[in-house]
């Protein structure tokens, strides 16, 4: 059998072992210069000790050795000694001119040892290794010159080639590329690699291992590895991985990353720990192979082995422990376009969002842009490309095209100064150019994956080819223009002809993935006066939704401001029209376009005489369009885009210790700032001011609401006081303790954060605020945290407590991995745990089994400081950990003993106790999507309030509650606050409400729904999977689902809305100024707005769009009694309790073109959103599905494609049993 396949058989039965560390075990022999020179190099003209690549030409013995112990503990896989062994490297020692030798001889010894030990049934393997060399091609060695470089792309091909080839002939049987800190440096080595197998006619397995330098996550040029990843993936490698820098501890986050986003095998080789203050390394051999075998169990890898520090003795005990687990499974990734500067950058066809490609970095677009660099004034140039990222855009086109310019030149050194500007290269880079030899220097200079703008067939197929070619293997995407031998496309016939002719070229003869085409259909100027231009932006719309339905997984994008030019000198009209052409582009399947990211009009605002003036250009919708525009457009020329009661100062008179309790329990910032100051003269230190008057006041403040006295707003209004005059007292406190080096002590230091996947953060917001007028310290790390961001910065904090906080159900499964990995690791850090989906028994059940060092639930904000308190006391805390586990144990067996009685009948029984299936559907009006923006003046009259005050813990209902007996005088303050603030978001617009709703054909399959494209029924759009009632039912009371409501020709609507879009600078600025309660005020009325949306647009709905119940006439009051016709059940409430379908919102209507998104976990972005479905049988009702059994759980995971583990933890909640261990 071929070597290579057999390497590939091998590596689907068993996880393989890599060597270990070359230079730990050269050091061992503590050789001295002599020995390093051998009788060849003795009279050499530099020193060489140290060279350690030298020691296979001088010391061939020693290095045979080192690999034979690494064969005898086991190792698969031997690399050969020659991690410096390129041109570049040995010119340290004056030794360029060795490097095929090195290579050569290197990869023969490895191969003599190998052959040594290699049987037929256990083969052994030599790796090439190729290090990152001593240059680096994306970083300036020069503090003062950040576009010098000490290499270049070409000089790294050169001295790669070498080595490649030396190892090749010494026989190897796979290439890597290790210890990539650069990933310039390591697409400079795969461009060698492939030039060489093709020079050579041949192809070897290559490897890829890159270097996570530090917890920050990234390479030393500052990638994170999912960036990383996908600027190498089109190497197409054996294997994935990462080595160096790192122990096996903190490398674990950086692995499981990279095994989720692979679709190729992972290798990792990580360090025996990290270096002590000897530079050695302690990490024992027993100690790593744990971690080794914790990844194993994980199914995170398919090789492994180690790195600096590690002996025959760590590979031996790491084969011992993993050899008995199954290799990491190749999961399976979709096909989208991955992209990347320092960030990743995804893009999936017909699913992500609109991609603005900034456009004022293009000397043919920007005079200013032009103008900085014709004088050399980059500095400001780089002005320009900050700014197109931080208005938006996604990526950054760079054009330097101009006759009277050095247009290479000007490329690489903008290209190589953005390098070192990260808010800017954190988006990936379109090289633009007219000049292909601009367009290759370009993309040997950026390290992510770029685009390349542009190739075309103009020149013939040949050349096309050929540029594809080239553009593979540097690992870009392209643009490709609609462009052959006979010109330029300006039909519709033309566009798709050329477009479908390169797509077959590409994907068929070049190999070229259809992820990274991107085709430019070409915008052309309408308006122009001539009759053949009119059809232009309607060719160009056309012709995207043929290239989207017919050429599987490309983009389409174009120069947007090319179709206004005719309109050049009237922005706003020129804006109009970018935006009503992208409106309808988008919707045919314009996936991305170049823009000026700060100068987008909003389709809604655009005044409505242009709007339809403009709509009826880019349409062309009548031949006197063009001139109806014109004649409008004069009347825009010139004009650019886009009391209370009197305040009683009597407490001012007061000491000052009286005015600063004054002004913490009355939430007073007014002049908190001067009375801080005053305090501070009055006392010897800074910190006294805190310890003394503040913190007499915020313990009155605890003392009110503890006593129910006070209530959470108000608390909350003393924090952001409290926090303000802490805030101007820091630097003088840090000013004194860098003199005298003393600290001030809290009552604990706690950790906050909404774990991975959700969005929510009011709760935690609030539990943090009384937390820290109670003086403790807290650190939040918002919302969506990685379980190893959290664990990591227990760690580094040294933290007393950690609190996990989520709304949604799937965060219930996050905290109990949480919960796992802190056991694992050895943590003894007591979690607290909260949030609207937690609950006592929930903790109990599922959380507080897998730790064993104090979990505690928490109810709400008022009992946070109680259960801190007693978790951080050394006097309360044992007794307090083990009467929570004892009381926790009792409410497992008390629940346990309850699920046992769960009624439950078979799913078969259930299915047949159905209700009456729907009757007599009624056809909507309109059918098909409509997209919706509401002004929230309309939606005030049907906000609920209710949940808003329970939401600050004032419980009642409204509006009772303004009246209750002990909260009334709080609620009613609240209550003014809320209409201070309502008034601002309305009259200066801080929040947009926009929604997409969707009603379709549909029809009763079952359990599920299915969805129709159209009235003919004949093709399937998507499906509704359901959930049914499994508990026995009262006699005549059916087990109810919502397939029950859908009607064997029926229909069924969707719809996803917010209220929260532009929220983002409100809350950034109350958080500048400290101020907690408006942020979680402006979050509570968005969330209301959100409610008060989705019922306005249910009504709409109901007497509009689906019309079943035109007549309808109710009251705010009778539809918060949901006394309507029909219903609204959401993914993740009781009627339709499996977040994922919210997936399946998502592909109908594509929310994210109006700015909305789900987490991985399913929750909806920005936090103020609902979404669900319509369903209008007037039978349709609320319910909750309760509890389930194994057999209906076993036919939903059927239903949607799983695997029994993955429906069990979407649908926890609703278990009636407890599932298999794993």
């Amino acid at each position: 059998m071929d070597d290579c396949l057999r390497l590939s058989q091998l590596l689907s039965e068993r996880i393989l072992i890599l060597d270990g560390a070359m230079g730990t075990m050269i050091q061992k022999h503590k050789l001295d210069e002599n020995a390093f020179r051998g009788e060849r190099f003795k009279d050499w003209h530099k020193d060489l000790k140290g060279n350690n690549d030298l020691l296979s030409l001088t010391q061939p013995e020693l290095i045979l050795n080192i690999h034979r112990a690494y064969l005898e503990a086991g190792a698969d896989i031997i690399e050969t000694n020659t991690f410096n062994s390129t041109s570049m490297s040995l010119a340290d020692y004056g030794m360029e001119d060795f490097a095929y030798e090195f290579n050569l001889i290197g990869a023969q010894l490895a191969k003599q040892a190998a052959d040594e030990f290699s049987t037929a049934e256990n083969p052994r393997f030599v790796a090439g290794t190729i290090g990152p060399t001593s240059k680096t091609a994306s970083i300036s060695p020069d503090v003062n010159d950040p576009s010098f470089r000490n290499t270049s792309f070409d000089q790294l091909v050169e001295g790669y080639t070498d080595a490649i080839n030396g190892l090749i002939d010494g026989g190897s049987d796979i290439i890597m590329v290790e210890t990539i800190f650069d990933t310039l440096n390591a697409k400079a080595a795969i461009f060698a690699i492939e030039s060489v197998f093709e020079a050579r006619n041949i192809r070897l397995p290559v490897m890829i291992s890159a270097t996570i330098t530090d917890a920050s996550g990234r390479t030393l040029s500052g990638q994170t590895t999912e960036a990383m990843y996908n600027s190498l993936r089109h190497a197409e490698p054996f294997s994935m991985g990462l080595n160096c820098a790192l122990g096996p501890d903190m490398l674990r986050a950086y692995l499981e990353e990279l095994s989720r986003i692979s679709e190729y095998p992972i290798s990792v080789h990580a360090n025996a720990g990290l270096p002590n203050a000897f530079g050695e390394y302690d990490l024992t051999a027993n100690a790593m192979a744990e971690s080794m075998k914790s990844w194993a169990e994980s199914g995170l890898i398919n090789i492994v082995g180690g790195c600096c520090g590690t002996t025959p003795e760590h590979i031996a005990a790491i084969k011992k422990l993993v050899e008995n687990y199954a290799p990491r499974q190749l999961p399976e990734i979709k096909k989208i376009t991955r992209l990347s500067g320092l960030e990743a950058c995804n893009i999936e066809a017909g699913q992500s969002l609109f991609v603005n490609v900034g456009e004022r970095t293009n000397i043919t677009g920007s005079a200013k842009f032009k103008r900085l660099i014709k004088e050399g004034n980059y500095a400001e140039a780089l002005s320009v490309a900050r700014e197109q990222v931080d208005n938006g855009a996604q990526i950054i086109d760079i054009n330097m095209d101009e006759g009277m310019l050095d247009s290479k030149q000007a490329m690489i050194t903008f290209l190589n100064l953005i390098a070192g500007e990260p808010d800017i290269v954190k988006v990936p880079i379109m090289l633009d150019s007219s000049k292909w030899e601009i367009l290759e220097a370009g993309l040997k200079c950026v390290q992510g994956k770029a685009i390349v703008n542009s190739i075309s067939l103009k020149e013939g197929e040949e050349l096309f080819i050929e540029h594809a070619k080239l553009l593979k293997r540097y690992g870009a995407a392209a643009v490709v223009m609609a462009f052959d031998e006979d010109g330029q496309a300006d039909t519709y016939e033309r566009k798709t002809e050329i477009c479908a002719r390169a797509y077959q070229v590409l994907t068929e003869k070049v190999g070229f993935p259809a992820e990274d085409i991107i085709f430019d259909p070409n915008i052309f100027a309408i308006a122009t006066g001539i009759e053949e231009h009119a059809n232009y932006a309607v060719d160009f719309i056309n012709a995207t939704q043929w290239i989207r339905k017919n050429l599987p997984y490309v983009h389409i994008s174009g120069g947007v401001s090319n179709v206004s030019f005719s309109f050049r000198g009237n922005n706003l009209v020129r804006e109009a029209i970018h935006a009503v052409f992208l409106y309808h582009a988008i919707q045919k399947g314009m996936s991305m376009g170049i823009v000026n990211a700060g100068q987008l009009a909003i389709y809604d605002e655009i005044p409505e005489k242009l709007r339809n003036a403009v709509e009826a250009v880019v349409l062309n919708t009548h031949p006197e369009a063009g001139e109806q525009l014109l004649e409008i457009a004069q009347e825009y020329a010139g004009q650019e885009s886009s009391s209370g009661k009197k305040e009683d100062l009597e407490w001012r008179t007061l000491p000052i210790q009286e005015r600063l309790t004054h002004a913490l329990v009355k939430g007073i910032d007014t002049y908190i700032i001067e009375d801080t100051e005053e305090a501070r003269q009055q006392f010897d230190r800074p910190i006294e001011v805190i310890e003394g008057p503040l913190m007499t006041g915020m313990n009155i403040v605890g003392d009110l609401f503890g006593d129910g006295k006070m209530f959470l707003p108000q608390v909350v209004k003393s924090a952001r006081v409290m926090k303000k005059s802490v805030a101007y007292l820091v630097p003088f406190i840090e000013e004194e303790k860098a003199a005298s080096g003393e600290t001030h002590e809290s009552n604990g230091k706690i950790l906050l954060a909404t774990v991975k996947g959700d969005v929510h953060d009011i709760g935690k917001n609030i539990v943090g605020v009384v937390l820290q007028c109670n003086n403790f310290e807290v650190i939040d790390l918002g919302v969506m945290v990685p379980c190893q961001t959290i664990l990591d910065t227990a760690i580094k904090e040294n933290v007393d407590v950690i609190g996990l906080s989520g709304l949604i159900t799937p965060s219930l499964e996050e905290m109990v991995h949480v919960a796992k990995e802190m056991q694992r690791l050895g943590f003894k850090t007591p979690l607290m745990i909260g949030g609207a989906t937690t609950s006592l028994s929930h903790t109990a059940v599922k959380i507080d089994p897998n730790y064993d060092h104090g979990i505690v639930y928490v109810k709400d904000a008022s009992r946070s400081v109680g259960v801190a308190q007693s978790l951080i006391s050394p006097e309360l805390r044992d007794q307090f950990v083990a009467d929570t586990k004892a009381l926790y144990a009792n409410r497992r067996e008390l629940y346990l003993s309850r699920q046992q009685k769960v009624d439950l009948i078979p799913f078969e029984d259930a299915k047949a106790n159905h209700a009456t299936i729907a009757q007599n559907a009624i056809k909507p009006l309109k059918l098909g999507i409509h997209e919706i923006t509401v002004d929230l003046h309309e939606l005030v009259d049907t906000i609920d309030w209710t949940p808003f005050f329970s939401s600050w813990q004032l419980h009642g209902k409204f509006p009772r509650v303004l009246e209750d007996e002990i909260v009334g005088e709080e609620a009613r303050r609240v209550y003014s606050d809320a209409k201070s603030m309502l008034s601002k978001i309305l009259d200066e617009k801080w929040l947009t409400a926009k929604a997409r709703i969707g009603l379709f054909p549909a029809s009763n399959a079952g359990e599920d729904t299915i969805l129709y494209t159209d009235e003919s029924r004949t093709e399937i759009l998507t499906k509704l999977h359901h959930v049914r009632q499994q508990t026995a039912r009262p006699q005549g009371k059916p087990n109810r689902s919502l397939a029950d409501f859908v009607g064997n020709e029926d229909y069924v609507g969707a719809f996803a809305c917010t209220a929260g879009l532009g929220i983002e600078p409100y809350l950034e600025a109350f958080e500048a100024k400290h101020d907690d309660y408006a942020s979680i005020m402006l979050k509570a009325l968005a969330d209301r707005f959100a409610e008060s949306f989705a019922e306005y647009l249910h009504k709409l709905v109901r007497t509009s769009l689906w019309g079943y119940a035109k007549d309808e006439t109710l009251d705010n009051e009778a539809l918060i009694r949901e006394e309507y016709v029909g219903i609204r059940p959401a993914p993740g409430y009781p009627a339709c309790p499996e977040h994922t379908e919210k997936g399946t919102i998502w592909e109908l209507l594509k929310p994210e073109e109006i700015g909305m998104s789900l987490t991985s976990s399913y929750a909806m972005y920005p936090q103020s959103s609902v979404s669900g479905f319509y369903f209008a049988d007037p039978e349709a009702t609320y319910f909750g599905v309760g509890k389930i059994g194994r057999d209906q759980v076993a036919d939903y995971a059927k239903r949607k494609g799983w695997e029994l583990k993955e429906a069990e933890k979407w649908l926890a909640p609703n278990l009636g049993y407890e599932p298999d261990d794993e």
